[in-house]
């Protein structure tokens, strides 16, 4: 299968976005296909044996809406080019093929750059064209997150272009919408129509022409295109309310020259009508931009050039140019530009971009680093790892741009209710209509009823001009829009800021599933433990300090490469102590270690050790009996035959395990530990942090089963994990949660990828999840209870169709900026405290 992505221009409401979608899924070969209204992508599914991407675009265009092209822009790593002449003869046969915009080589690179319209020349025709031109083609870069950015800073500019359209045609219909109610007013509150009926009925249409079919000409005509499509949307209903309204007035005005029976003049309403309509367009477009404002945040992160150490000397090239394999010098406060690995110096780097952590991470020799991060302090020599596609930033804007082209299951009904939602409007409005004409009597008695509280209406009119009254503005009140809107404005905030957060989703539904997990499953080590040994207990003897102890084992150890001995040499660097080196050293095989340092001699080891050297530990065997019960290794320490301490080491917990495991549980999670560890470790770690339920010795093949055990009895699970053997287990979950520092096969099969590697980020991404949902929930339901009501109301004639349209526009701007909300959500952080849910809304 392969995943093809449109940008579709002409859509304005759900309604829209079911037509394009149902266009597309009616192209041979499409397994799937979905719209997004709010981001005006389409993502389509089919299968890849064979180029659809013509019959696609037919589709959409025969449902009355256009694919938007954008130019591309692709790297060709040409072999055979030894001169200029030869570079110029690649970009003479580049440019001559049409579609291609712009076609540049460099000789000394091998690189030649194009930029082409897509759908007129594709890249398999460059490639021929170079070929043809007696060179090859090594390789395609599609798409360097350079060129990436360069695409989405045109989208940006794109959307400010549509706001700058939107608020040029609002400027205009109000410029003659405003002297339309001047006008109106004498005749609204006095009745009268000044100077005359006939040119208060003529003026009416003069000035509502321009507003309907200059500025609003676009909604007009997609509202009766889409009709002739019998594919209506919301723009059929404002196009035909305001265009009946409209019409009106020529009935008017033959009635003025003595041809027609008298109707009121409703021209100047449609003027209204389309003008708050262009209002409302406006705000939504402006307030629409915004919330795609975390990809274009993350887009502006990336670093424009880089310092690279070549042939001894620094030079500085543009990003694109940096390949795998550079060594990059970062000074301090400057970006890192990609992906790599330091190889020299040390320093502080702020990745706050990626974690959403704001205290500076420490990096040194063999660490590895995030192109886009800030180095604070230290110079740093880093080795790029990744480039173009392959970076960190890049993967998190693919991720976010895919989950944002995905649906929220809930959003199912939403797209069921949408799709006979305008016909129905319709077939009220004409229903609406024919009552008032066939039951006059008891419709106006309830018009002037109201006619106490509500100026505009007015029960002495005629029956014809009550029922279109009241049928115009059933038309407008009517909104899909905001149905359409609830969800994927809510997804693409939530999303985007869980991308700023070090939280990726991969998919909508993920969130709507991560919000009911009652069971969450850990895997011990990696994801509640560091992986590693380190020292958790000094415990000295008599005469000695727990200082003293850590010193002298550590010099003894310094030339150890066991786990264990590495872990005390850690220890004592992490407290400032000077590590002496050992004059004489001598591993134990089983029992520990014997040195010399500074003309001691040093013994590390277990009982068996000190008892064959003579070494009295009865003071403190009560204390290593408790530190084995715990799971711990311990060993004794002696310094020229004398008890110095006992030290234990363990794969020690993340700092903070303990909180986020006590958040987790004040969601109402059951915590369940996985581990291939023995029953007692595995029971020492859990009580430690207050897990509820342990699973231990299990082996990588069966993590799947006890997931499938649990799902069993009922339970909605999440699984995190970060090895490749947990790969499996993080597929078999409701929800599967990749820690960032692992394996790239467990983020591949994870629903959710945490960029920072503590369980802080798991408590994050719920609270996400929950705040997310919350939205759309909130959202569904003022789409569906603005309707339920609004709908009704105008039935009766109690709504003015120009209020009707105003209140039609308020209901999609309010869904926009309920979404926009979002962003002010507190995720919190695990090392606060536990505690419950405290997510706003």
């Amino acid at each position: 299968m392969k995943t093809e992505t449109l940008e579709i221009g002409g859509m304005h409401c759900a309604s829209c976005a079911a037509a394009v979608e149902k266009a597309l899924k009616g192209v041979e070969g499409v397994e799937e296909a979905s719209v997004n209204l709010a981001n005006e992508k389409a993502t389509i599914v089919h299968g890849g044996d064979r180029d659809v991407s013509p019959q696609l675009r037919a589709a959409v265009e025969r449902a009355g809406y256009e694919v938007k092209s954008r130019p591309q822009t692709v790297v060709l790593e040409v072999s055979g080019m030894h001169c200029a002449s030869c570079a110029a003869a690649v970009e003479k046969a580049l440019a001559s093929l049409e579609g291609v915009e712009s076609a540049a080589v460099n000789i000394s690179t091998e690189r030649a750059t194009v930029t082409h319209a897509p759908e007129a020349v594709r890249v398999d025709d460059l490639k021929k064209a170079v070929e043809a031109a007696g060179y090859g083609v090594a390789s395609v870069d599609g798409a360097g997150a350079g060129r990436r950015l360069a695409r989405e800073r045109d989208r940006l500019a794109e959307d400010q272009r549509k706001v700058a359209e939107a608020r040029r045609k609002m400027i205009g219909a109000w410029a003659l919408t405003v002297p339309i109610i001047v006008w109106m007013i004498p005749h609204m509150f006095f009745g009268v129509m000044w100077p005359s009926a006939g040119l208060y009925d003529l003026g009416m249409i003069v000035l509502a022409a321009p507003v309907l079919f200059l500025w609003g000409w676009p909604t007009v005509r997609g509202g009766f295109r889409s009709l002739v499509n019998r594919a209506p949307t919301m723009d059929t209903l404002i196009a035909m309310g305001s265009t009946v309204a409209f019409a009106t007035g020529f009935v008017a005005l033959a009635h003025d020259m003595g041809w027609a029976p008298r109707l009121l003049n409703y021209a100047g309403v449609g003027g209204m009508i389309m003008a708050i309509h262009l209002t409302g367009r406006y705000v939504e477009t402006k307030a629409r931009g915004r919330t795609s404002a975390a990809i274009q945040k993350l887009l502006s992160l990336e670093a424009k050039t880089a310092r690279l150490l070549r042939d001894g000397a620094e030079v500085e090239v543009p990003i694109e140019e940096v390949e795998v394999g550079d060594v990059m010098i970062v000074r301090p406060g400057e970006k890192i530009p990609t992906d790599g690995d330091v190889v020299g110096g040390r320093s502080s780097v702020d990745e706050s971009i990626a974690t959403g952590e704001s205290l500076p991470v420490e990096k040194g020799e063999g660490d590895r680093v995030i192109g886009a991060t800030i180095n604070k302090q230290g110079a740093l020599r880093v080795r790029a790892t990744g480039v173009g596609e392959d970076t960190f930033l890049a993967n998190v804007i693919r991720m976010v741009e895919e989950a944002q082209g995905t649906k929220v299951p809930i959003q199912g009904f939403a797209d069921r209710v949408t799709a006979i939602f305008v016909p129905t409007v319709l077939a009220v409005a004409a229903a609406t209509f024919v009552a008032w004409l066939v039951f006059p009597g008891a419709l106006r008695s309830v018009a002037e009823w109201a006619a106490g509280f509500l100026p505009w209406v007015d029960p002495a009119l005629g029956t014809v001009s009550l029922a279109v009254f009241a049928a115009v503005a059933v038309l407008v009140i009517a909104c899909p829009c905001a149905l359409g809107l609830a969800t994927p404005t809510a997804l693409m905030v939530g999303t985007g800021l869980g991308a700023e957060n070090g939280v990726l989703f991969r998919s909508g539904a993920a969130i709507q599933t991560l919000k009911e997990v009652d069971t969450i499953v850990l895997d011990k080590t990696g994801t509640i433990t560091k992986g590693e040994p380190g020292v958790t207990d000094v415990i000295a003897a008599e005469g000695f300090g727990a200082a003293d102890v850590v010193g002298v084992a550590a010099a003894a150890e310094s030339g150890s490469e066991h786990p264990l001995g590495e872990a005390i040499v850690a220890e004592a660097r992490a407290r400032g102590l000077t590590v002496s080196e050992a004059e004489r050293f001598e591993a134990l095989v089983g029992h520990g270690v014997c040195a010399a340092v500074d003309g001691r001699d040093i013994l590390v080891g277990n009982e068996r050790l000190m008892s064959d050297e003579g070494v009295a530990t009865e003071a403190l065997m009560e204390e290593l009996s408790r530190l084995e019960q715990e799971a711990k290794t311990a060993m004794f320490i002696a310094v020229d035959g004398r008890l110095a301490g006992v030290i234990a080491v363990a794969d020690t917990l993340k700092d903070d395990s303990l909180d986020a495991i006590a958040r987790l549980r004040g969601f109402g999670m059951e915590t369940v530990m996985l581990t291939g560890d023995n029953e007692r470790t595995a029971r020492a770690i859990a009580d430690q942090v207050g897990i509820d339920r342990v699973v231990a010795e299990v082996l990588p093949d069966a993590k799947v089963e006890v997931i499938k055990k649990l799902q069993n009895e009922g339970r909605n699970v999440a699984m995190v994990g970060d090895g490749i053997n947990d790969a499996p287990a993080l597929k078999q979950a409701n929800v599967g949660i990749a820690i960032g520092t692992g394996t790239d096969i467990a983020i591949e099969s994870a629903d959710v990828t945490l960029v920072q590697g503590d369980l802080s980020a798991v408590v994050r991404a719920i609270r996400l999840s929950r705040a997310t949902f919350r939205k759309i929930r909130q959202n569904l339901f003022w789409a569906y209870f603005y309707n339920v009501i609004a709908i009704p109301v105008a039935i009766l004639g109690f709504l003015h169709p120009a209020i009707a349209e105003a209140a039609m526009a308020f209901s999609s701007i309010n869904v926009v900026h309920n979404s926009a909300r979002l962003r002010k959500a507190e995720l919190g952080r695990a090392s606060s405290g536990a505690g419950g849910d405290k997510t706003s809304g």
